[in-house]
């Protein structure tokens, strides 16, 4: 195996950790966004959630940066057609991500019972939006895309953007990302919060759970019944060139062919169910920090259960299945892939330590009575 190959499939493990790191961490605060209104009955428990989530929200969406910038520097071509492809979806989510720090700064800036609820529907809404869009874009690409490059490159469009917004499977899959994001969000009250808080978000975290580990269940039945794709020729060591060197068939069930091939992948969804179901156990024995970390079991099982099913592909396109996006051919250079992989090493470890030491800090619980006294707070 070539240096190229390896640092293929290097960066590809890479772009698998920023999913799971997004999932969670960016899915923690989003789920508390998500259960503000209904964890907070008054004014001061809606601030006291947010003050949870306060020092950490921002810091948080680093890992939206790390996953973007991964695909553009390391899969520019990837990042060109899947952005063209969602450019609409991409819209709302950015709209959505543009909500969410104005509502932070602006709630509080005003003693007014309807501007404050106004914004707590805000919080609500950029919440739930872009941990949906973040689940229905893999429902969408595990479906296949409708695009393909005409003969100097130029990429086209085939399907309209609302079918992929609108589809059982994505709806599916975008409610999923919601449930584990409601999940991470009651976990991390529960960890930060007294009661009445707690409780009520102890019974979301159970509820968010229980409706993601049945959906991931009913969305893996799904998988073998919906057309996947096969790469029948194309080599690791091939031209970034969606336009040649590779032949790919399509067939019901063909994400499965990789765990016929390999039944050690089994691991992979058995390890997401454990970490969902694993996790309502311990949020009902009253252990948040260990359903923590089963939250983080979980993204792991479910992103990696995706990278199984779909390797090497990235993006299949229907209309012209040889021209799908795989991580042969839609990679960097090679060079460009060595100077990115060493800005990697160097700030991921960097950013690791700084946000476990910002949690590790601020850690202990938040008290209704502290934010009421404290005009300064969220």
């Amino acid at each position: 195996m070539d240096l190229y190959t390896i640092l293929k499939l290097t960066w590809a493990g890479l772009l698998c950790v920023l999913l799971i790191g997004l999932g969670l961490m960016v899915g923690m605060d989003m789920g508390v966004g998500t259960l503000l209104r209904f964890v907070g009955r008054n004014d001061a428990e809606r601030r006291t959630a947010l003050n949870i989530i306060g020092p950490h929200w921002d810091g948080n969406q680093v890992w939206f940066i790390l996953g973007g910038g991964a695909i553009f520097a390391a899969f520019p071509t990837l990042y060109a057609t899947s952005f063209s492809v969602f450019y609409v979806v991409m819209i709302l989510l950015l709209f959505s991500m543009i909500l969410r720090p104005v509502a932070f700064e602006y709630r509080s800036k005003v003693d007014s019972t309807h501007w404050r609820a106004s914004w707590d529907w805000a919080f609500l809404v950029s919440g739930f939006l872009p941990m949906f869009v973040y689940g229905a874009a893999f429902g969408n690409v595990l479906q296949g895309v409708g695009y393909h490059f005409a003969w100097d490159g130029q990429y086209f469009q085939d399907s309209s953007f609302l079918s992929y917004l609108i589809n059982p499977f994505a709806i599916l899959c975008g409610l999923m990302s919601v449930a584990l994001s409601v999940f991470q969000g009651g976990v991390m009250l529960m960890m930060r919060a007294d009661d009445p808080i707690y409780s009520r978000a102890r019974r979301y975290a159970q509820r968010g759970g229980v409706i993601a580990a049945l959906l991931f269940v009913v969305g893996g039945a799904w998988i073998g019944h919906i057309q996947g794709f096969v790469l029948d020729s194309g080599n690791p060591g091939m031209p970034s060139n969606p336009m040649h060197g590779q032949h790919v068939s399509m067939g019901v069930g063909a994400w499965l062919h990789n765990y016929d091939l390999h039944p050690v992948l089994w691991l992979l969804p058995a390890l997401g169910l454990a970490g969902m179901l694993g996790g309502v156990l311990l949020v009902r024995a009253n252990s948040p920090h260990v359903a923590w970390w089963m939250g983080l079991a979980s993204w792991i099982g479910t992103i990696g259960t995706v990278g199984a099913a779909m390797f090497p592909f990235f993006m299949p396109s229907t209309t012209a299945p040889d021209q799908s996006l795989t991580i042969w051919n839609s990679c960097a250079s090679l060079y460009g892939l060595i100077c990115m992989l060493v800005v990697a090493l160097i700030f991921v470890p960097i950013i690791l330590s700084y946000t476990s030491w910002c949690y590790y800090v601020m850690r202990g619980k938040v008290h209704t009575a502290d934010i009421i006294k404290d005009t300064h707070s969220y």
